[in-house]
């Protein structure tokens, strides 16, 4: 077998062991059972303009006071409602959640920085991995494609080096991806969705985040550590609708090493068809060969 036709053979081998090894690794959830809960978590407020809708629980932790309740409905109560389940006010389901707030972006980071991407990311389409965004006015000026490439576990991470911020009317679309998909922004201080922004996936954001008004997250979380979030006139859902309904706010864990390709099925059979072929052609040249022998 020549040369080429080694390194071949090792690639599409060691392509196959690693998507095949990868899961057990990185198995944990992102987000631990109470800080799943929340669409919305503040650190020292909570406040909103005008109407927003809130599917997911509604907290503050370790400030204890949420502004403009009166024209919040969380899960289809309005959030001032005496006792109401899904608002937590410096509680003890809040305070876990800023807590496992802390496990969450914690594991986020270990997945190390993965590529680093334009400042802007409008106009791009990016394939599921861990990425690097540094700070700008901007990062989202347009509409970025975030492509499952079909995998109902897709998932993303973007490492936010400081802020992140976006333009008013920009998007992200989630396409070719399912219930397994994972999405996370994880802010390394403040986020801030201009008007009218349709965001998708969960921000975590280690000091403050501001929903400006009409900016929606059609399917994540707005979680904040230390500061405030506040909302005017803003949808937030972790119930999801569409390709990602079922998926609990694109919550999903890596399906595969943190920055690793995930092929997809026909890539795999791909990969093996090769490794079967060039086995193939290894033992049809070793034949040929003692046939050269036997001859001479």
């Amino acid at each position: 077998m020549s040369r080429g036709s080694t390194f071949l053979l090792w690639a599409a081998t060691g392509a196959v062991f690693q998507v095949a090894t990868a899961p057990g690794a990185f198995a944990d959830p992102i987000l631990l059972t109470q800080l799943a809960k929340f669409a919305v978590l503040g650190g020292s407020t909570v406040t909103n303009t005008g109407a927003t809708t809130l599917t997911g629980h509604l907290g503050v932790s370790p400030g204890s006071e949420i502004t403009g309740k009166a024209t919040i409905t969380v899960n289809g109560t309005n959030a001032a409602t005496l006792g109401n389940p899904s608002v937590h006010e410096a509680d003890a389901v809040a305070n876990e959640a800023q807590s496992q707030f802390v496990i969450a972006r914690t594991r986020l980071g270990l997945m190390g920085p993965g590529t680093v991407l334009p400042v802007d990311l409008a106009g791009l389409t990016i394939l599921p991995g861990v990425y690097t965004v540094p700070a700008g006015i901007s990062n989202l000026t347009g509409t970025v494609t975030l492509n499952g490439l079909g995998d109902a576990n897709a998932f993303w991470v973007f490492q936010m080096s400081s802020t992140l911020i976006t333009s008013p009317g920009s998007v992200v679309d989630v396409i070719n991806t399912g219930t397994g998909a994972g999405l996370y922004w994880n802010v390394a201080s403040s986020a801030t969705l201009d008007t009218t922004t349709s965001f998708q996936g969960n921000i975590l954001a280690l000091t403050n985040i501001a929903l400006n008004t009409g900016a929606t997250i059609g399917c994540g979380r707005a979680l904040a550590h230390v500061e405030a979030v506040t909302m005017d006139h803003n949808t937030i859902s972790t119930g999801c609708s569409g390709i990602l309904a079922g998926s609990n706010g694109l919550s999903g864990s890596p399906a595969a090493s943190p920055g690793a390709p995930v092929p997809e099925p026909g890539t795999m059979l791909l990969l093996g068809s090769g490794i079967v072929g060039l086995i193939a052609r290894r033992r049809r040249s070793a034949r040929a060969r003692r046939l050269d022998l036997a001859v001479a």
